[in-house]
């Protein structure tokens, strides 16, 4: 990561001409050791033997040769070695990475200063437009309740105090109005929840308590099942007026850590029984080797269709399994059985490696189990590197995890996967132009293939979208493995260098294929500020007392919220039925 207006990356096709935020910046890169990587060449004399060797004048040209080619030759090792240790792929100390938080920290601040300049209050931000709008009557505070915890983790004080003046002046949920139940309890109940763990202040519980109330009556279906939407007003469900009423599963298994933390803050059962049921309806599916259809009935409780992925509307239902199972401190064993039974289920039938460079990535089963397997991955499914690695560790450093008498080959097998996908999901950005990675990416398997993956037109748009940075900060805080800041850092100049507008605001990318020719989207996501700048900011940051991965879980929208004790109050109130796995590989 050589910091230079002049001079760019060495290994990426991109430099820091024209940012201001370069100049703040200096060499972030440092050797791991001070000891050379090559062999020094040591110039061994010749055994003098009178009967075999005379000092001619040829010989004396020969030995003054061979002389000036071993001098060479060292020099040329000390050469490498020394641009070897000036290279952005070596590492960094902790005063550079310090440099490197602070500047995601100011790019917060460029997209949070546009944003409250043009569009304060309002859920939608448009950077090109310089303007903002409200998804229903009033705001829903979208873009600054989403962002409220990445203020406090990064001491944003000032930018802070007027966002929660804001909440508590100005935001209300009483409004006639559908809101999406998923969306809105991960972003707005997961960052009015993690704002109240954050700073202790009541008023976030109050409002979050006011919100899950006018939530939980969409829970109210035969089954118990989330419909897709809810009326805010009535507490009425209102299924979805697409896929013939269905909702999807992600959406129905993704509520659980934040009603569940609700449920602990205020005593109320009601929030834990409501999204407990969820789960057993889903699981009485018995779905096959732990995988499961993305849409689900909310009237029969039956998966709807044979689609298959990991991408959207299916990827965050097998995250809350492993999140449910940690988030109560692991005495809920059913997630974690359904977790692993899950991860088997997707290395038998969901795993391929790509064609020249084996990179590990997995598809999508269009007809189900028996069907075959398509090479799309959606940028989405990259969360589930760090899932793999978390679930492996719960937590602690994979050093520890390693010295644990629990620690076995499978975890050992499931971190290395979770290494594998991370990679391929940098090399979606690092193969680009641009540096950016693609919504969505199709791998080539053929064994006479040129590139690794394929972006379709329709596909190559970025959305500033989260989940690979998720997954190298998850690795890097497991592994301490430099590698994870550096590819972070080189994905984070690429978001500068093309996706940042000429008047200082960030916004998403329409084609990542063309670095010539930038066309931006008149969208600013507030996941860009609520997930992939915390993220960041998260990997670069230094402090071990800074949201410890074993005393905390991040919900699906990257609100951190505390891992707990059960209590009297509350266990987990189902069994699983018995059935039989029947893929490759064995629970």
């Amino acid at each position: 990561m050589s910091i230079s207006n002049n001079v760019g990356l060495s290994q990426n096709k991109f430099s820091f001409s024209g940012s201001p935020i370069s100049n703040t910046a200096k060499s972030l890169w440092k050797p791991h050791s001070t000891k050379p990587i090559l062999p020094l060449y040591k110039d061994k004399p010749f055994q003098k033997d009178d009967d075999k060797y005379h000092k001619s004048s040829s010989g004396r040209k020969r030995q003054m040769l061979v002389k000036a080619s071993v001098g060479l030759f060292v020099f040329w090792v000390f050469y490498q070695i020394g641009m070897f240790l000036k290279s952005p792929a070596y590492g960094s100390n902790k005063n550079e990475w310090a440099k490197a938080k602070q500047e995601v920290r100011q790019i917060f601040k460029e997209s949070w200063a546009h944003y409250e300049k043009d569009a304060w209050g309002m859920d939608v931000y448009k950077p090109l437009s310089h303007k903002g709008e409200n998804m229903g009557p009033a705001p829903l505070g979208w873009m600054i309740v989403d962002s409220l915890d990445t203020m406090l983790i990064m001491g944003l004080d000032e930018e802070y105090k007027t966002a929660e003046a804001w909440v508590e002046n100005e935001l209300t949920y009483d409004m006639d109005y559908n809101v999406n139940v998923f969306e809105t309890t991960i972003r707005m109940l997961g960052g009015l929840l993690s704002a109240f763990y954050l700073s202790k202040n009541d008023m976030y519980l109050e409002k979050a308590v006011d919100l899950g109330n006018r939530l939980i009556g969409g829970f109210d279906s035969a089954t118990g099942l989330p419909f897709a939407s809810v009326n805010l007003k009535t507490g009425k469900g209102v299924k979805s007026h697409a896929d013939g009423g269905a909702s999807s599963t992600a959406e129905v298994s993704t509520l659980q850590l934040e009603f569940k933390y609700l449920a602990k803050l205020t005593g109320e059962s009601l929030y834990w029984e409501k999204v407990e049921k969820i789960m057993k309806v889903l699981d009485d599916n018995k779905p096959q080797d732990g995988l499961v259809p993305i849409f689900v009935n909310p009237n029969t409780g039956k998966y709807q269709g044979n689609l298959i992925r990991l991408g959207s509307r299916g990827d965050s239902y097998y995250e809350y399994l492993l999140k449910q199972y940690l988030q109560t401190q692991q005495t809920e064993p059913v997630y974690n059985l359904m977790y692993t039974e899950a991860v088997r289920g997707m290395k038998d039938h969901l795993l391929r490696y790509s064609k020249p460079s084996n990179l590990a990535f997995l598809g999508e089963l269009e007809k189900g189990i028996s069907g075959p397997l398509s090479n799309k991955m959606d940028h989405l499914v990259c969360f589930i590197g760090g899932l793999f690695a978390l679930g492996a560790t719960e937590g602690v450093t994979l050093s520890e995890a390693r010295r644990s008498s629990a620690w076995s080959s499978l975890k050992e097998e499931d971190f290395t996967l979770g290494k594998e996908i991370t990679h391929s999901c940098y090399q979606m950005y690092h193969q680009t132009e641009t540096g950016l990675a693609p919504e969505i990416a199709v791998f080539n398997t053929n064994s006479d293939a040129g590139k690794d993956f394929i972006i379709k037109p329709a596909d190559a748009h970025n959305l500033q979208r989260p989940e690979t940075v998720e997954s190298i900060y998850l690795l890097y805080k497991l592994t301490g493995d430099e590698i994870y800041r550096e590819w972070g850092y080189e994905i984070l100049q690429s978001f500068i260098k093309y996706t940042r507008t000429k008047d200082g605001a960030f916004t998403s990318l329409k084609d990542v294929t063309d670095a010539t020719n930038l066309k931006f989207m008149d969208n600013m996501e507030s996941f860009w500020l609520a997930e992939t700048l915390k993220y960041l900011y998260l990997l670069f940051e230094d402090d071990e007392s800074v949201l410890p991965l074993n005393d905390i879980v991040f919900n699906t929208e990257a609100h951190p919220l505390p891992r707990f004790e059960m209590g009297p109050l509350f266990k987990t109130g189902w069994k699983r039925e018995p059935r039989e796995y029947v893929g490759k590989s064995l629970i």
